[in-house]
């Protein structure tokens, strides 16, 4: 079997090659993939196509490993989703490349941009967390219990290797006092197989433009606990608190909103635990946003700090609603300089 080829600038319109059709007028260049994987934008005209292909090795400090395939069961978990949640909140899927590990996708409408950027510009518009929070409820609800999506993403590499290792078990051994309550609470997740999970429900992966949102980049996703991706994302809105904290309290309200959303779209089996689950992952995912694998580049030393010291109160605290959470928080950013 032939090496996967590299997706760059100068290959992409070559993937596309009796495929799809172009224009010799196409041009191609490379967007931010993140740490995982390269993606590239191709446009023809009104033709906008991106290419994602999954990395071996993750662009981080520490050795990072990850299996190429999973951006291929990223392909399958988009096309299933797909038929349950509202139209316009995935993206479009043109072709699939199992032979190098890529596939194509219609790109979000022009000027769109990725929430993570307008939230870290200081924008803090209540409607998009509502999107965000009430897609993430409708998405849980749409799967939960379903055996279709159990048997078909149950399995958990991806997963294991892009968040549990890098990001829990990597606290784990920097924090050696909480290596057990760690070990613990992997474990007490594993056994809420209720629901699909994104696994990376964070803002660079919701695009913003006038028609709403579109979710991207599903490589973690699975069956599994999915107030994981609820924790995931408070952590990331509390996050921006700690960068920007003359405007906290508006991040923190966003905070409150998409989460408010995302229970009332829950299930009722779902409601008598979820938050407190969410707020414990949130504790965890906290710590490893500054010692993990993939800290927040956006946060200077002092910052993280503030924010460790946190993480560190709430993983002792145990708080198990996200009032008393965000109360904690409030504390931590007090004297805060902006």
């Amino acid at each position: 079997m032939p090496a996967p080829r590299d997706l760059n600038a100068a290959s992409a319109i070559g993937f596309l090659d009796g495929r799809l059709e172009f224009s010799p007028a196409a041009r191609a260049g490379l967007l931010a993939g993140g740490v995982s994987n390269t993606v590239a934008l191709v446009e023809d005209g009104d033709q906008r196509i991106v290419l994602k292909q999954a990395l071996p090795r993750l662009r981080v400090r520490d050795e990072w490993l990850a299996d190429r395939t999973r951006v291929l069961r990223e392909w399958e978990v988009i096309k299933a989703l797909g038929a349950v949640l509202p139209m316009g909140r995935l993206p479009e899927l043109l072709f699939c490349d199992e032979t190098n590990f890529l596939y194509a996708m219609r790109a979000a409408p022009a000027g769109s941009a990725d929430w993570k950027t307008i939230l870290l510009a200081g924008r803090c518009d209540g409607a998009t967390a509502r999107q965000a929070g009430a897609t993430l409820g409708l998405a849980v609800r749409a799967t939960w219990g379903a055996a279709a999506f159990e048997r078909s993403f149950s399995n958990r590499t991806a997963f294991d290797q892009l968040r549990t290792d890098p990001y829990y078990r990597t606290i784990a051994r920097r924090h050696p006092r909480l290596a057990d309550r760690v070990e613990r609470w992997i474990a007490e997740s594993a056994t809420r197989n209720v629901a699909m999970v994104h696994g990376d429900w964070s803002p660079k992966n919701l695009l913003v433009s006038d028609a709403g949102i579109v979710c991207i980049d599903f490589e973690c996703a699975h069956f599994g606990d999915p107030s994981y991706d609820a924790g995931f994302l408070l952590n990331h809105l509390i996050l921006k608190a700690f960068h920007r904290p003359a405007i906290a309290g508006s991040y923190l309200g966003l905070a409150r909103a998409a989460f408010c959303w995302t229970l009332a779209m829950l299930p009722p089996a779902g409601l008598s635990w979820f938050e407190a689950a969410s707020v414990r992952h949130l504790a965890f995912l906290m710590l490893a946003r500054v010692d993990g694998k993939s800290p927040a580049e956006y946060l200077d030393e002092g910052k993280r700090e503030a924010v460790r010291r946190l993480a560190l109160c709430l993983i002792d605290a145990e708080p198990r609603s996200l009032k008393a959470t965000l109360g904690h928080a409030e504390r931590a950013l007090e004297g805060l300089a902006p």
